[in-house]
This record gives C-alpha cells, structure tokens and sequence, in this order.
C-alpha cells in the first residue's frame, strides 16, 4: 500500500471517497469496504469519489447505499466519477458546473 486511502460508506457503493488527492496505484479501502484495497487508474482530488467496478453509461451512482446520480458516460473502474461523467439526482444544474471550480457554465457575464 502507498498510504493512499478512500472511504466506503456501504457495501451497497459503487464507489469510495478519497480520503486525500489521489495518484495512480492502490489504495486501502477503510469503512465498510467489499475488498481492503483499490486501483486508483488516475489522479483524484481529495473529497471526490473513485468508481469500485466499472459502471455503464446510465447506470446509478451508489454512495450512502442510495443512488445519487447517474453516469453519462462508462466509468472504468478506479477513475474519478465527477461533474464530467456524471449527474446528480438531486442537483438539476449538476451537469453545467465547471467540473474543477464548480462555477456553473450555462450562466453567461458580460
């Protein structure tokens, strides 16, 4: 292990949170994991969610052991599942925010 760690909250989820930036490798899987470790297959920001199995496009998003969300695109296993290839079930404007600043992009300033 590289000291990398992600946090389960179910067995139901499908993916972890990380517990600080991550890089690729493994990480330990604390919580209630289905397995004690991961592959991290790209850099995810601390706080953010990486998938545990891959997940098709459409399909849930599982994190509390509830659906959050849905993936707009296929999701491999161990990438970051964010603004970019995700939408939230709860959050309408989900899908317009910049997916590292947040700002929303469907709101023009002049």
């Amino acid at each position: 292990m590289t000291g990398q760690a992600v946090f389960q909250i179910d067995r139901a989820d499908n993916v972890a949170t990380a517990l600080q930036a991550l890089v690729p490798g493994t990480a330990a899987a604390h919580g209630d994991p289905i397995q004690p470790g991961v592959t991290v297959a790209e850099e995810i920001p601390a706080g953010h969610k990486l998938a545990l199995r891959d997940i098709a496009p459409g399909g849930s998003i599982v994190k509390y052991g509830v659906v959050i969300g849905c993936a707009t695109k296929a999701i491999k296993t161990g990438q970051w599942v964010h603004l970019h290839n995700m939408k939230s079930l709860y959050d309408a404007r989900s899908s317009s925010l910049d997916a590292v600043t947040g700002a929303p992009t469907d709101t023009h300033y002049e």
